[in-house]
């Protein structure tokens, strides 16, 4: 189990970490490429901006008063478009870039004064010898750490600069990201470390009864087998007497036969109710009948130990499930309570149905069930009375394959044992179980 829940737990945090990872790397690549296509974005507009001739306009005007006021560049193409700031546009970030013109000797000399950023001659220079040769169009000079956008006009040639860390926000978000990538691993693995002890205690629990169950039935064989190796070894070492002067040994082998085939019987039966899918037909079925035929057939057991009986049946309580399987519902109930009543004893049996509910329950006297074993006796091979041999008690499986078949068919049992009341044992199946004998 341990290394079940490493298995468990590492799976569940490969796969958050490879969903952040993911998205994480998701949201970096589209940080990046925005940034880059802002000071691509940039470069075009200062190209623009600065490569376009200005026009001139006279200092003054004359003003609707008379007087005189300052001329204003206007937003015309031909008299150029300044740089625009402030305001609430969504998307806006300043970008500082230069903007050359690359004259015949291929140097690159400023073409503005209103250029927003400026660069070193010594980068000038290595700067002109890496773009004077490069077609037209935009592309990255990291030796330089520089975007550089190069477009001709008819104005002439020219070329606009950026620094790259324009566009490293990604890298600080990046970092932003990997620190709360960690600190989410770290949280989600604390999570499912808990999150594994609730999720793997079913399979814990089932794997233990498996475990008991494989114990308990070899345990229950083994007893059985030893007999009739012992009584064959008897046989085997007397071979000159005859089958009848031999025949205690030979009927405790078939006592012992027939024991395990009962056994073998029971744990088939829980095995076919353990299938993942149901291989019996469901068809309209008459409890009522299945519990009055059972009354009858123990009514020997009833004379024979002197048990007072009391039942009341109500007639024609028809439910959807197997009759050979709610058979052995009934048989195993009524069994157990005959068993356990004791001499002069008393059973009560009862069915009858409700607005909500078909319940069956039976009653028997006798010594009552402890309470700490009450969760429990519906467990495979368990028995409340540990002192009880196998053929007063049986091999513990009764219950629970009454349980089980209570429950393939919608309904649940329920046990209680008091001192006034004797133990009960209670059935009860939803009023939409109930069907017509022709099955609607």
């Amino acid at each position: 189990m341990r290394k079940l829940r490493i298995k468990f737990v590492a799976i569940i945090m490969a796969m958050v970490a490879v969903v952040l990872l993911a998205v994480f790397s998701t949201i970096c690549v589209i940080n990046y490429q925005q940034a880059v296509g802002d000071v691509y974005a940039a470069l075009d507009s200062a190209i623009d901006h600065d490569t376009m001739p200005k026009k001139e306009l006279p200092p003054t005007t004359n003003s609707p008063d008379g007087g005189e006021q300052a001329n204003v560049p206007t937003d015309d193409p031909e008299g150029g478009k300044h740089f625009e700031i402030g305001g609430k546009g969504e998307g806006r970030r300043f970008i500082p870039v230069a903007v050359y013109e690359i004259a015949s000797d291929k140097t690159l000399a400023a073409v503005s004064d209103a250029t927003t950023a400026s660069m070193t001659d010594e980068v000038l220079a290595q700067a002109s010898e890496q773009v004077a040769a490069a077609q037209d169009g935009s592309g990255q000079l990291d030796s330089l750490g520089l975007y550089y956008m190069k477009r001709t006009n008819d104005n002439g040639t020219f070329v606009a600069f950026a620094d790259m860390s324009s566009a490293s926000e990604w890298q600080t978000l990046a970092l932003t990201l990997a620190a709360v990538g960690i600190g989410a691993l770290l949280v989600f693995f604390a999570i499912s470390l808990l999150f594994s002890r609730w999720a793997l205690r079913p399979v814990e629990e089932s794997w233990r009864k498996q475990q008991q169950f494989v114990a308990d039935a070899s345990h229950e064989l083994k007893t059985p087998l030893t007999v009739m190796l012992a009584n064959t070894s008897i046989l085997l070492k007397h071979p000159e007497k005859t089958v009848a002067s031999q025949s205690q040994w030979v009927e405790a082998i078939e006592t012992e036969t027939e024991s395990m085939q009962k056994l073998v019987g029971d744990m088939l039966f829980l095995a076919s109710s353990d299938a993942p899918k149901r291989e019996y037909a469901f068809s309209p079925v008459d409890l009522s009948d299945i519990v009055e035929r059972n009354l009858l057939q123990f009514e020997s057991l009833a004379f024979e130990h002197e048990i007072e009986v009391s039942s009341t049946v109500e007639e024609s309580i028809w439910i959807d499930g197997n009759a050979l399987r709610l058979e052995r519902l009934v048989s195993t109930l009524l069994d157990n309570a005959y068993k356990y009543a004791g001499e002069h004893g008393r059973v009560d049996v009862a069915l009858a149905r409700t607005e909500r509910h078909v319940e069956l329950s039976v009653s028997n006297s006798g010594a009552v069930i402890p309470p700490e074993d009450i969760p429990r006796i519906f467990d495979r091979f368990y028995r409340a009375d540990k002192a009880r041999m196998r053929s007063d008690g049986g091999y513990g499986l009764g219950l629970a394959i009454a349980r089980s078949v209570a429950e393939e068919h919608g309904g649940a049992i329920a046990a209680r044992s008091t001192e006034e009341k004797g133990t009960t044992f209670t059935v009860t199946w939803d009023a939409k179980a109930l069907v017509s004998p022709d099955g609607r």
